[in-house]
C-alpha cells in the first residue's frame, strides 16, 4: 500500500503503538527493518502513521517485539483492519486536520468521558450555539472554512446518537450552563437541547455548581475516550496544541483521576436536570 500523505488519527495512533512495542523490545529501527526482512523506512513510515500496515504484518511484529498481551494485539490488529471513511473525510481539504481527528477518536471510541468548563460540549451543540462562537474567532475565518465548521460541529453528535452509540458522561461546570452564547434564547434552546440528550440511556450528565470552588482540570476541557483495551485510551485537551493527543500511561492515569474526582463533586444526574432547568426558566 502507498504512504498517504494525512495519515489519520488512527493510523496514527497505530503507528505510535507499534513503535512502542518495539522500544519496549529494546530494539533499534535498523534491528527491527533485519527482523522482519525490510527497510528501515518502512518501520519508519509505520509508526509515522504513513505507510498502511495489514493485520498479518502487525501480529508479525507483535511477535518479533515479544508482546503477550494478546488482547492488545487483537486491538492494533482491529485497529489496520477498520479503513471505512467516516463523514469527516468530506471535510478533509477544508478544515484544519484536528477536527477530523476527534471527530474520527470520538467515532471510534468505546466510551467518552467530557469535562467542559466554559462552553457547551461540541458533541451536542446547537447550530445557533456553534456559530455564534466560531463568529468570534480572531481574524474572523472565511466564510466556507466558517460553515463548514459550524456543520462539522453539528455532525460531531452522530458518534453518540446512533444505534450502539458508547457510553457518554459529561460533567459540565456551572458557568457553561449559565455562559449566554448568542443571547438568551440561543442559550435555552440550547439547554433543551441538552437536557433532551441526558433523556438518552447512553448519556450521563453531571453538573459542577458555582460553590464547588477550585478542582483539578478546572482549567481546561477535556476529551478522555476509551479504547478497545486500557493502554488505547487517548486524551485530548482543549489547550493541547493542533494534532495533539496524549496516551502515554501517565498522562492516562492524570486525567482519569481528575475526571473521577469532577464526578465525585459534581452534583447528580437528576440534580443537574433541576440546575438546567431552573436557569432555562430564567431566560
Amino acid at each position: 500500500m502507498p504512504p498517504r500523505s494525512n495519515p489519520t488519527a488512527r493510523q496514527q495512533r497505530l503507528g505510535a503503538e507499534l513503535r512502542k512495542l518495539r522500544e519496549g523490545a529494546g530494539l533499534s529501527t535498523e534491528q527491527a527493518a533485519a527482523l522482519l526482512d525490510t527497510k528501515r523506512t518502512v518501520i519508519t513510515s509505520t509508526e509515522a502513521g504513513r505507510h498502511g500496515v495489514s493485520a498479518e504484518r502487525v501480529r508479525r511484529l507483535a511477535f518479533r517485539y515479544e508482546c503477550t498481551d494478546q488482547a492488545l494485539v487483537d486491538a492494533l490488529v482491529a485497529m489496520c483492519g477498520d479503513r471505512t471513511s467516516g463523514w469527516w473525510e468530506e471535510y478533509r481539504d477544508i478544515l484544519p486536520a484536528t477536527f477530523l481527528d476527534i471527530a474520527e477518536l470520538e467515532w471510534h471510541a468505546q466510551g467518552l468521558r467530557v469535562s467542559t468548563m466554559t462552553h457547551m460540549p461540541g458533541q451536542f451543540q446547537t447550530e445557533a450555539y456553534a456559530r455564534t462562537l466560531f463568529q468570534a474567532a480572531i481574524p474572523p475565518l472565511p466564510a466556507e472554512e466558517f460553515e463548514a465548521r459550524v456543520a462539522h460541529r453539528v455532525k460531531r453528535h452522530q458518534a453518540i446518537d446512533r444505534p450502539g452509540a458508547p457510553a457518554y458522561e459529561l460533567i459540565i461546570h456551572e458557568a457553561a450552563l449559565r455562559i449566554e452564547v448568542g443571547g438568551r434564547r440561543v442559550l435555552r434552546d440550547q439547554l433543551g437541547h441538552l437536557m433532551t440528550a441526558a433523556d438518552r440511556d447512553n448519556v450521563t450528565i453531571q453538573a459542577i455548581p458555582f460553590s464547588a470552588g477550585v478542582f483539578p482540570g478546572s482549567g481546561q476541557a477535556t476529551l478522555y475516550a476509551l479504547g478497545q483495551v486500557p493502554p488505547l485510551d487517548t486524551v485530548q485537551l482543549d489547550r493541547a496544541t493542533a494534532g495533539e493527543f496524549l496516551y502515554s500511561a501517565a498522562h492516562l492515569c492524570k486525567y482519569r483521576l481528575q475526571l473521577d474526582e469532577m464526578q465525585r463533586i459534581a452534583l447528580s444526574p437528576s440534580a443537574t436536570l433541576d440546575l438546567m432547568h431552573t436557569i432555562s426558566q430564567s431566560l
